[in-house]
């Protein structure tokens, strides 16, 4: 497990759901950045809802896609929250927590390549939790900080599908 210092602090708002999940990657990330945290949230929306407006002073800013986002200059962003969870589940903790309304956004660009998952998104925005944090890492302190967080994504998935006895049929090419 590599260990990935960041000068941004990275707080993930973790559905209750995702916690249990064998596919669920903010935990893995949680592993290896030290200055990560997972706060779950709930349906009632606790403790989220208590904690979060102490989280959220300036210079944070909030990775969700969105037509009116911030640009990604890396400038004043010394927080970045991320929602984990379903695109549902999302925008249903996004309409529980008012305390990220106001907050700046922050959208991941259009991906360039493809890369293997554990779980397929009906979006094509979609991303793992932790290719998105990797992502955002990458804009905001530049890829060889990121890089070790998108070596630990993939062999993740790989780790997960050879022992599920489908690697083979997943990492083969397309027909």
């Amino acid at each position: 497990m590599p260990t990935v210092s960041t000068r941004t602090e990275v707080l993930v708002v973790r559905h209750e759901r995702e916690s249990w999940k064998s596919t669920g990657t903010a935990r893995i990330a949680a592993l290896a950045m030290p200055n990560l945290r997972i706060l779950d949230f709930r349906e009632n929306s606790e403790p989220a809802r208590t904690e979060l407006p102490a989280l959220v002073g300036a210079g944070t800013h909030l990775l969700f896609p969105t037509e009116e986002s911030a640009p990604w200059d890396g400038t004043g962003v010394t927080r970045l929250v991320v929602l984990d969870g379903t695109w549902r589940q999302v925008r249903r903790m996004y309409a529980k927590l008012p305390a990220l309304h106001a907050v700046p956004k922050l959208a991941l660009p259009e991906k360039v390549t493809k890369v293997l998952r554990l779980r397929d998104s009906k979006f094509e925005a979609g991303r793992s939790t932790l290719e998105a944090i990797a992502e955002a890492v990458a804009l905001l302190e530049g890829e060889p900080v990121a890089a070790p967080l998108h070596a630990l994504h993939a062999l993740y998935v790989e780790r997960v599908f050879r022992a599920r006895g489908v690697w083979e049929q997943k990492n083969a090419p397309p027909a």
